[in-house]
């Protein structure tokens, strides 16, 4: 009995040391040398404007990923349309994508130097960023329309 006694207590006491080192070492591991650092926070980015077609400002969140500016329309829902313009003064960035939430809008339709018309993915967790094409805009156009709206009909110009 005595020898059962024994092993249950240096059981219990092997058992509470594992747990206490586990817990040690996930709080020091914050700060060992090859831990990864969080990506930073992206960018906010003031390089388009963004107005409605009456020309009120919307106040769309953009900032650059990489050397993309990336126009925030996840909040944007049924239909509508938006103006967007280098800010006086610049051109425009390398690459624009615009960022949308599937099943918000049915279609996006942009319209500058070109015209490029994409569906917006019915379902998906995460949003999606879609890429405008090099042709949509070129260094003299002056600024593109944005239409969103059902997948059924194309958004109206």
């Amino acid at each position: 009995m005595n020898s059962r006694n024994t092993f249950a207590a240096l059981a219990a006491s092997l058992l509470a040391a594992g747990i206490l080192g586990l817990a040690g070492c996930a709080a020091v591991s914050a700060h060992l040398p090859w831990r990864h650092k969080a990506p930073p926070p992206p960018e906010v980015s003031t390089a388009l404007t963004v107005a409605t077609p009456e020309g009120v400002a919307v106040p769309w969140p953009q900032f650059w990923l990489r050397n993309d500016v990336v126009l925030d329309l996840s909040g944007v829902a049924g239909t509508g349309a938006a103006v967007v313009a280098p800010r006086a003064g610049l051109a425009w960035p390398v690459r624009v994508a615009l960022r949308v939430t599937p099943g918000s809008v049915g279609a996006i339709d942009v319209r500058g130097a070109q015209r490029w018309l994409v569906p917006v993915p019915a379902a998906g967790a995460a949003t999606v960023d879609l890429e405008l094409p090099a042709g949509v805009y070129q260094a003299t156009t002056r600024e593109i329309t944005v239409h969103w709206g059902p997948a059924a009909e194309p958004p109206a110009p």
